[in-house]
């Protein structure tokens, strides 16, 4: 049952892709958070399936946390899963990413038309300075700012090095940053054909004021808050990470 949902998902995925990003192409003379607003009914179409035929529903904690203005939104990544929920969890918003995910067919496409930041990772102090003007003018134009700043997905369980990007982007612009926890990967895991059906917890945590700290102060309370409070919340993918080792 779970291949056949699996299957389900992925001939949606196929099916609704390609129209949507006629649509999205459509949509380039109209302002950003319209054309957003309009690209997004992709990712809750996608959700639905996801709900209703592979069974992966969610719930969310913290909401309360989220501010009225715009954030710089840090969190874990696991799949796919959370690009698509956070943008019913959140405002509107765009995402850092590698500039090579626009020139994929059809998905690239539309993902182009909904003002991302998109960088190249190996030009070092460039793509700071990139990161930090069109980071600005997102800002200014209501967007929120996603970034993965363990920088690639990472199995729920594990943990992977926080990267200064978002905490500088934060520290730079005195943006509020808002770290998420969650385990989507528990059930869509990385780099696996089958979705697994069961609830995907997301925590929002209370904003971090970023005047007046340097980005590293910002990087290790991101990394801090996360971190615990993945073990808080799922303690039982952390036991064989955290048991002595024995001696030889």
């Amino acid at each position: 049952m779970i291949l056949v949902r699996s299957l389900l998902l992925a001939l949606a995925m196929l099916l609704f892709t390609p129209p949507f990003a006629l649509i999205a192409l459509c949509t380039f003379p109209l302002p950003r958070l319209t054309r957003y607003r309009i690209i997004a009914l992709w990712a809750y179409t996608m959700l639905w399936v996801v709900k209703h035929v592979c069974g992966i529903k969610y719930r969310v904690q913290g909401a309360e946390n989220i501010p009225a203005q715009p954030v710089i939104i840090l969190s874990k990544h696991q799949s796919a899963w959370e690009t698509m929920a956070f943008q019913q969890i959140f405002p509107p918003q765009c995402y850092v990413l590698k500039r090579e995910l626009l020139l994929v067919p059809f998905f690239g496409w539309g993902l182009a038309l909904t003002s991302p930041i998109a960088i190249d990772r190996s030009a070092g102090k460039a793509a700071l300075k990139q990161l930090l003007k069109q980071g600005k003018e997102r800002l200014a134009q209501g967007f929120c700012i996603v970034i993965f700043p363990e920088g690639t997905r990472i199995a729920v369980g594990e943990k992977g090095k926080y990267q200064i990007g978002g905490a500088w982007l934060g520290s730079h612009t005195q943006a509020p940053v808002l770290p998420v926890a969650h385990n989507a990967g528990e059930f869509w895991r990385r780099n696996a054909f089958l979705k697994y059906p069961g609830e995907i917890t997301v925590s929002i945590g209370p904003p971090i004021d970023t005047a007046g700290l340097t980005p590293g102060e910002v990087n290790e309370r991101v990394e801090s808050w996360i971190e615990d409070e993945m073990r808080r919340l799922f303690p039982h993918h952390y036991t064989h990470a955290e048991q002595p080792q024995q001696p030889a």
